[in-house]
């Protein structure tokens, strides 16, 4: 009877170590809410192909970076490249990982999605708190024809630090000379007006809810839960509505090689058929870190790049060109290092 339970408690435990390694194996990371569905649905497939999975904790890039840097997480992912100087300080490697764009959603009943027309100075306003009814002239300008509701606007912004709003912010800083001079570019910034969300899933919540609102999602997020977005009006002048075509088309006048830390923002490119709002997401990693965490990271990265490119398309996502993603790994081969300085891709 004995040997029979020390055979339990013996089975029981090696289950019990098993469980733990394939924990152990998992992939931590946490950052930017713009790339969490298609990170979501690489983390599905890989899993699948490979038997690791990814834990993502989709929680705002400022947080992702303060994690990273913090060490508590395998990678930090953000929206908003860390320039080289701050890299250089913390001992980080970056890279991109994917493309897309950011979208603006309102709730305006009897507007139908893709209807409303917005252009950058028109919307700085309107973040800037200077128009403040649907109806107001500089909107029904953009919209002749358009039944415009005499609503209060209500504006709608991350209240997290966030890359979804460096880019946005960003953006209309290069439209706004105002904007920028008033509330300029970053993760989380001192808005002149409206109410805070956190995620993209509070800023929508917040839409949904207020009558009259008008917020800032990525697209993939909006086209999922059926948002109501509006045409932005680009660079050169051209009323788009968002998607891969358009996001592609503000990517590829794009220097990868040049720009320090593959820092490339994708905000206000030319081009008639560029998307006004789009962006990389970015991938940090410390450059002498756990060796075999850094590896898995890696691995599960150059998987994406190599098989998610369908998927990435199935959600509006902009894949990493090739010529991009051999850059990237000759990257990981030259900067990245176990302790004892050998390189671990």
């Amino acid at each position: 009877m004995r040997m029979k339970q020390l055979f339990v408690s013996i089975a029981a435990a090696a289950t019990t170590m098993a469980a733990a390694n394939v924990l152990a194996a998992d992939i931590t990371g946490a950052g930017a809410t713009f790339p969490y569905p298609i990170y979501a649905k690489w983390a599905e497939l890989y899993k699948k192909a490979t038997g690791t999975g990814l834990n993502y904790a989709s929680v705002g890039s400022g947080a992702g970076i303060k994690q990273i840097k913090a060490k508590t997480v395998d990678f930090g992912a953000s929206d908003m490249p860390l320039p080289a100087d701050e890299l250089a300080k913390e001992g980080l490697y970056q890279f991109p990982a994917i493309m897309g764009g950011v979208v603006t959603i309102v709730n305006l009943p009897g507007v139908a999605a893709g209807q409303l027309k917005l252009s950058g100075p028109v919307l700085a306003d309107i973040f800037l708190g200077k128009i403040t009814k649907w109806n107001a002239q500089e909107i029904a300008a953009l919209n002749p024809g358009v039944k415009l509701p005499a609503e209060d606007i209500t504006v709608v912004h991350r209240a997290d630090g966030s890359g979804t709003s460096f880019l946005f912010t960003d953006y209309l800083s290069k439209e706004s000379p105002e904007f920028k001079s008033k509330i300029g570019a970053g993760t989380a910034v001192k808005w002149a007006t409206g109410v805070g969300g956190k995620g993209n899933e509070g800023v929508a919540a917040n839409v949904q809810r207020i009558k009259g609102g008008i917020g800032y999602v990525e697209w993939a997020y909006a086209k999922k839960n059926r948002m109501t977005h509006t045409q932005l009006k680009n660079k050169d002048g051209v009323f788009l509505q968002p998607g891969d075509d358009a996001f592609k088309a503000a990517a590829a006048n794009a220097d990868w090689a040049k720009a320090p830390g593959m820092a490339v923002v994708l905000t206000d490119q030319p081009g008639k058929a560029a998307w006004p709002i789009t962006g990389a997401s970015y991938i940090l990693l410390h450059k002498v870190g756990d060796a075999a965490r850094t590896k898995e990271v890696l691995k599960f990265f150059d998987w994406a790049y190599k098989n998610g490119g369908a998927s990435a398309g199935e959600l509006d996502y902009v894949p990493m060109p090739a010529n991009v993603t051999k850059l990237v790994e000759d990257g990981w081969k030259a900067n990245l290092k176990d302790a004892s300085g050998k390189a671990i891709w």
